[in-house]
């Protein structure tokens, strides 16, 4: 499927960054930042600009190709790595941020990726997300119509007990992103520190 949306020449989700991510990225501490998902390399190229050294994963090559083309043509390097999230480890204590914009996922892959999330952040280290909320089916301006790929407050604090969240609000906006994400949204914005070292 995704390889299909990224075939065409044109960006599906546009070349502009989430406006989540532009208005919160300082939150994310200087130096290592995963990218979850990242298609077609709007969100890490925009962290690439402002300093960061960004990898960005996604299970689609011709995505990631495509974010590498718009990496080279505003001046920044990505590490790019084409890998299933039910499966890519994300090691221990190695980022500084991970970053996941619009990222769906069946609930127990989500589950098991955040638990790997919680131990690869470093202490310190930031989780800045956007995602749909159920109540976003009403709406049908992206996300798809699967309920259970959806997020909430309530299933970020249960999945990431480990984080303190410092922002995690539901709110609806409008999204405008390329041709998936265009209209009024209902979202779950969050952003959480792991204070310690070890998961609990």
């Amino acid at each position: 499927m995704w390889n299909e949306r990224y075939s065409s020449k044109e960006y599906a989700y546009g070349t502009e960054p989430n406006t989540f991510l532009t208005a919160n990225f300082q939150h994310l501490p200087k130096g290592r930042v995963l990218s979850l998902a990242e298609g077609e390399g709007r969100n890490a190229v925009f962290l690439a600009q402002q300093g960061y050294a960004v990898t960005a994963v996604d299970g689609s090559q011709v995505g990631l190709d495509k974010a590498q083309v718009l990496a080279e043509a505003r001046g920044v390097k990505l590490e790019c790595i084409c890998a299933d999230l039910a499966d890519f480890e994300l090691g221990v204590s190695a980022w500084d941020a991970i970053v996941s914009i619009f990222c769906p996922l069946p609930p127990a892959i989500r589950q098991a990726l955040y638990r790997k999330v919680f131990a690869a952040l470093k202490p310190g280290g930031v989780f800045l997300l956007e995602a749909y909320t159920p109540e976003q089916i009403i709406h049908g301006t992206g996300g798809g119509k699967s309920v259970e790929l959806m997020q909430t407050a309530a299933s970020l604090r249960a999945e990431l007990p480990g984080l303190d969240f410092v922002h995690l609000l539901e709110l609806e906006r409008e999204v405008v992103e390329g041709t998936f994400h265009t209209g009024l949204g209902a979202v779950v914005q969050a952003i959480g520190i792991k204070h310690a070292a070890e998961a609990p």
